[in-house]
This record gives C-alpha cells, structure tokens and sequence, in this order.
C-alpha cells in the first residue's frame, strides 16, 4: 500500500514556478494521480508570452514522442484481438519493406531478416530518425524534407505513403542486431492503419479518444483548437523565442490539412486529456467502468525488456540510465543505476518538446507534465520534479 505525502507536493508547483521566472520555460502545467485521485495539480507561466496568455488546464500542447505509447496500445489492441502478430513482417502491411536494405561498411546489403512488428515496438528495427550523418539517417531525411515541403501543398504526404518511402531506404544495422531510437514509431501507425482498415487517427478516436473522452486530443485541430495551442520556444542568447519550425514532419502551427498521422510524434493533447490514457495503462486497460486493453496485455505492454546486446546501445542515453525500453516506452529495471530517484517497474515517455508522463504502479502514482521547449525531451526540470514527487511517495508493507 502507498500513501503520499499532499503537503510535500506543494514543492511541485514552487519549482515550476521557478523554472518560468528564471526562463527556463515559458510556462506549462503538470499533476500528479494517486490511486486514480488527482492529489494535485499546478500552472504556471505562458501559453504566449507575446499576448501574455497564460497556461491553464485546457491549453493544447504538441505531444511528439508521447505520441508513441498511444500507438503501442493500438498495436496492441490489434494484437489481443488476433488481427496481427508480432512476428509478421512490415512489408505484410507495407510492401516496400520486403527488400529493404542495411547500409554497411561495404555499401548497401540485403537484410538478413525481414523487419517485424516486435523490431518497431522495441526500436530494434534499425529504422533511423533524420538528424545524423549516417546513410540510413540521411536517407530517411530525404522523406522528411519531401514531407516538408509538400506540407502546405495540395498534394500532402500521407501515413502510408511516409512509410512506403521509409521502406525504400536503407536500415542502419540488421534487423534485431541492436537498439536506435528512429521512425519505428511511425511505421507502426501505418502498420494499425493497413490492418485495421481505416485511417490511424480514426481508428485511434475510435478505440481509445472518444470513449476515454479525450476531446481535445487528435493528429489536427480547428479553429477553436488553434486558440488554445501553445507556443513553441527555444532558448537563445537573449532568452526565450517562438520556434515556427516544422520537425520531423509536424505542422507546428496545426494550420494544414494534416495527412500524414505520425505514429511517433503526431498527437496534440492537453493534460487533462492525456491523464485518461495514463491512468487506464495504471488501472490495467479499465477506466471508468470499460475495458480498453485486457489486463494481460497491459502486462505485456508495460513489462516487456530489451536483450542484453541490444540494452547495451542505450548506454550513451543518459537520462534513460537505469531504463530498458520496449513497446515504445522506457521501463525501470534497475533504479540503482537512474538519475532520478525512480521505481522498479515504472513505465512511460516523454517528448522532444518536454511533455512527460510516467505511472508508478508500485506506487500507484501517476506523474505528467506538459511543456513546450524545443529540445527539451526530460529536461532539468523533469528530474527536479521527479525527485521532488519521490520524497512524497512512500510504500507500506
């Protein structure tokens, strides 16, 4: 059993606080869930520091990479519902996966194995993002930059075709050979896409965002949507700055006719949204009197590890010291080794622009914030809170 400490959170809210007046952030809001009760909540800050608009708790934020545990649970609703295998081949949903080639020290060779739904999951896919200067990297920034320029045209890239274009790269090593956190993710949307037989962002509105009643979550937004969106920032030698870039193919301004439903990084939220996500994975797969994923599953989703050769790639990840990842998120496995002070068993994700969560379920916590930094992934700030929540937090035999 778990108690929590309600006047020790208070430092929660004092230390986002101090991270807006320092300018660190321009603003954003976080809470934390204990036995499904929300034990506390704070904002502060800007959702636009020009207009002096400020945070609440409906303000939409850019998920990115928190995108990717939503996309899990969809392939693993598939999964329980016996409509795909792990071990099928990408290239049985996207053909052009069927000859896919590694890149290597002698030029490009063929795969010695098809790519699988399990390689995406766990990122051992050899699938790369586009920001290194190795050949599968600078093929898959070929995609992007067709994707970016075709964003605001009357011909966009979809879901599929992304994926299809992915497979006509290259690889950065064989399939299952090691871990490289790339566009798996995405693939993966496209993979639900082809199997289910409708579009992604549909069939995740379908299964999980209207019946959760997460309203204000989606791959685009309107008119009503944009209002409450947040602005990006990114830190310059004079401070704070709006970002307007589009990374990694999402319409930072969500003002396009979105077609491509990026898997990895698409989805806009708020925090109250994201909350019934995060604490139907805590309960299991039910909220709210439905069952979304069997609790089996949620087992499986949550538990899975990386093999030792591959956990040996993470080693450069620092943040993720004391995580092995799999099913497109981070799960402790030796908190011993983490540089925060973390729990055996916790599992979550966060994005490029600082959005965070994690259920603790040995503490029966939830924790999540919502950011928007370029760069930030978990920041400083992240770890602060986290370390300052875990003296909160304790478990009685």
């Amino acid at each position: 059993m778990s108690v929590i400490d309600r006047n020790g959170l208070a430092r929660l809210g004092e230390v986002l606080e101090e991270s807006v007046r320092a300018g660190q952030v321009a603003g954003g809001n976080l809470c934390v869930l204990h036995r499904g009760e929300e034990v506390y909540y704070a904002e502060a800050g800007y959702a636009d520091i020009a207009n002096q608009k400020k945070i609440t708790r409906d303000s939409i934020f850019r998920l990115y990479s928190m995108t990717k545990p939503v996309t899990s649970a969809a392939v693993m609703l598939l999964m329980e519902r016996g409509v795909i295998d792990l071990l099928d081949p990408v290239s049985k949903y996207i053909p052009t996966f069927r000859d896919i080639k590694v890149a290597s020290s002698e030029g490009d060779v063929a795969a010695a194995r098809q790519v699988t739904i399990k390689d995406c999951l766990s990122m051992t896919s050899g699938l790369a993002y586009n920001c290194d200067p190795d050949p599968a990297s600078r093929a898959a920034a070929l995609v992007y930059d067709e994707l970016d320029r075709r964003l605001y045209s009357d011909d966009p890239m979809t879901t599929m075709e992304m994926a299809s274009k992915l497979g006509q790269g290259r690889l950065a090593f064989q399939p299952g050979e090691c871990w490289r956190y790339g566009t798996s993710a995405d693939i993966l949307g496209a993979v639900v896409e082809s199997a289910s037989g409708v579009r992604f962002g549909d069939f995740l509105r379908r299964e999980f965002f209207e019946p959760l009643n997460m309203n204000d979550t989606g791959f685009s937004l309107d008119a009503a949507g944009r209002d409450r969106l947040t602005k990006v920032y990114e830190k310059t030698a004079g401070g704070l700055a709006e970002y307007h870039g589009n990374h990694l193919g999402i319409c930072n301004h969500m003002d396009a006719d979105i077609r491509f439903e990026s898997g990895g990084a698409g989805l806009v939220s708020t925090i109250a949204d994201y909350r019934h996500f995060a604490q139907m994975l805590m309960n299991r797969g039910t909220y709210q009197g439905r069952t979304y994923l069997a609790p089996a599953t949620v087992a499986y989703m949550t538990g899975c590890r990386l093999y030792p050769h591959q956990q040996a790639m993470m080693a450069g990840w620092e943040s993720l010291a004391g995580y092995s990842y799999s099913n497109l998120m981070r799960v402790m496995t030796d908190p011993s080794l983490a540089v925060i002070n973390g729990s055996q068993g916790e599992y979550g994700w966060d994005g490029w622009l600082g959005p965070y969560f994690a259920n603790m379920p040995g503490e029966e916590t939830t924790f999540l914030m919502m950011v928007q930094l370029r760069d930030a992934g978990t920041f400083t700030l992240t770890r602060k809170l986290r370390n300052v929540l875990a003296a909160s937090l304790s478990v009685q035999p």
